[in-house]
């Protein structure tokens, strides 16, 4: 069933329009086909920002599903399989069901072109319909105003994650545009939950939303620091303090973005959900999400698995890495659309050598040789790598115990898959 679900997924992307305008006509269209799923979905958490998004999701919905309430999510890109897109009640998506589903709204659409988030959109509403679930939990998956996922009318909580420079093709080149798109998701919701931003970011976003009420801000609102308490951290909302476990999770940034799950139960027990402090406790200290700042140990070696591919998430990388004193050697793959200058030249002091590779599967991904010109213009020593069979070998053979492979969710994934 898996290999007759991906041959679909491949018929789907046919679909795609020679032209892209993001637009929702396209989606309207399709869903009042399938009887407009969207408008009778559950209760929804909207997540749009640059960062922090699958994090953040993670954290609530373990939160949610330990205190006894069912959740779905649906959340962008996949690491290494497109069910893992689409939970249900806490668990992926069954491929048959995933196959039944999207053979039905293939059916529906009748070969109209549609992109291919915007078809699985549609049948992941179809989906979270017939889930009859407690909540869902939605991620954008580009932007915010015009993404896929906005198309829903009501919103229980909006949440804007850390925002920064990414998708600039298609959300503007300046920081303030990027800003106002992913805002666009913020409509008709009960309470906004803002996450931890730069001070400009910050101050577009107060600008922009100073007419809103139930407005929750890190850093005014709610805020978290490092406890003297052994693998504790303090949380602070409003002047209530509450401290607790460290999550698994790796990097400072992480317990920012455990704040805004926090921040988020704290908002919903004050509504009357019924949530017990052990149980989150339990969810923060529990939550896991693959491909970001991972650790793996393998042949006495570790691998550190990370799918940063913006500034933003080279900055957090490098601070780890600093943190961690450690400089590792890089596997490195980025599609040719990022800047990839810049993420390397911020990694520059910590890293060792840039093994270069193509992201495999992906037409627009920078060669090797590519990538190695930009290490030459920075003065970083680099390879060229052929495969990920050559990963393989190059971490079996060498001296040195510690590797990061990143630039890439779709290269970390694919990697990933070799060592589990």
């Amino acid at each position: 069933m898996k290999s007759k679900t991906n041959k679909l997924l491949d018929e789907l992307i046919k679909l795609h329009p020679k032209y892209i305008d993001l637009s929702l006509i396209r989606l309207e269209i399709l869903l009042k086909k399938l009887g407009n799923p969207h408008l009778d979905i559950p209760k929804t958490i909207h997540i749009a920002g640059t960062n922090g998004k699958g994090s953040i999701q993670s954290f609530i919905r373990n939160i949610l599903t330990l205190n006894g309430y069912s959740c779905d999510s649906y959340i962008s890109p996949h690491l290494t399989h497109f069910n893992e897109r689409i939970i249900l009640n806490n668990k992926n998506v069954t491929y048959k069901k995933l196959y039944e589903t999207l053979k039905f709204v293939k059916k529906i659409n009748k070969n109209n072109p549609i992109t291919f988030f915007e078809i699985t959109t549609a049948a992941a509403f179809v989906l979270f319909k017939e889930s009859k679930s407690d909540f869902l939990i939605l991620e954008t998956g580009l932007g915010g105003r015009l993404d896929a996922t906005n198309i829903i009318p009501k919103k229980l909580c909006s949440i804007i994650t850390p925002i920064g420079y990414d998708h600039e093709e298609f959300l503007g080149k300046t920081i303030n545009k990027i800003t106002n798109e992913k805002l666009g998701i913020i409509k008709n919701c009960d309470f906004i939950l803002i996450s931890k931003q730069k001070k400009e970011v910050k101050k577009i976003i107060k600008k922009k939303l100073a007419k809103n009420k139930n407005l929750y801000f890190y850093g005014d609102n709610f805020k978290i620091k490092l406890s003297s308490k052994k693998n504790k951290f303090e949380f602070k909302f409003n002047n209530k303090i509450n401290y607790f476990d460290k999550p698994q999770l790796n990097g400072f940034h992480q317990l920012e973005n455990a704040s805004v799950a926090l921040a988020f139960s704290e908002i919903m027990f004050q509504k009357k959900l019924q949530m017990q402090f052990k149980k989150i406790n339990s969810a923060i200290k529990q939550t896991t999400w693959p491909g970001r700042l991972e650790l793996i140990n393998y042949n006495e070696k570790k691998i550190i698995i990370d799918g940063s591919h913006n500034i933003d998430g080279a900055y957090k990388l490098k601070e780890f890495l600093k943190e961690k004193n450690i400089k590792p050697i890089v596997f490195f793959g980025m599609l040719n659309n990022k800047n990839i200058n810049d993420f390397l030249l911020l990694l520059k002091r910590q890293i060792k050598k840039i093994i270069a590779i193509k992201i495999p599967d992906e037409k627009n991904s920078y060669s090797p040789d590519e990538i190695s010109k930009v290490c030459t213009s920075l003065s970083i020593d680099s390879d060229n790598i052929k495969n990920i069979q050559e990963v393989i070998k190059y971490i079996n053979k060498s001296h040195e115990k510690i590797f990061l492979i990143t630039g890439s969710l779709y290269l970390v994934g694919k990697i990933r898959a070799k060592f589990l």
